[in-house]
């Protein structure tokens, strides 16, 4: 059996950053998936579920709500060894011309404070697994030491 393409990235090279994970066509579409690498594999401890837990609805729901990429937006979740997150947009774009919606996304969750949409029994099947401190404090260093002034080598994988 193949490698799937995302287990040819050397992971030991793989700094945090924005990458194009792949690009697929779906009709005449193209379904650009990005990874979003929060934290340095193998390298550093991964996140915790609750962490990534909350990540993942305050994400999901502040892109599907865009004004321009809510129409776009096809999935936003988590990586299973947890350094980090997908997401699937409609159309073709590279890694830098999504770093302003990243900015705006990790913006407001470093800043959000209310009550995180859909963490009730009635929404969510595991609503007690949030950490949203946790979750707050990682879009900040993601913010500070990715997105602000991210570099090419944030934004393309190692060859």
């Amino acid at each position: 059996m193949e490698k799937i393409t995302s287990f040819t990235i050397d992971h030991l090279r793989l700094v945090p950053g924005l990458y194009v994970s792949r690009k697929d066509t779906v009709g005449n579409t193209t379904v650009t998936t990005f990874d979003i690498r929060m934290t340095n594999p193998n390298e550093e401890p991964v996140m915790n579920t609750a962490e990534v837990h909350t990540i993942e609805h305050l994400a999901a729901t502040f892109l599907r709500n865009h004004p321009v990429f809510g129409s776009k937006t096809i999935y936003f979740g988590p990586m299973g060894c947890r350094t980090g997150f997908y997401l699937l947009l409609s159309g073709d774009y590279e890694s830098k011309d999504i770093v302003p919606l990243m900015t705006e996304l990790f913006t407001f969750i470093r800043g959000f404070e209310d009550e995180v949409p859909g963490a009730s029994a009635r929404d969510c099947g595991n609503y007690l697994d949030m950490n949203l401190p946790m979750a707050r404090y990682l879009a900040k260093r993601y913010l500070e030491e990715v997105l602000t002034g991210i570099t090419e080598r944030q934004l393309n994988y190692p060859s």
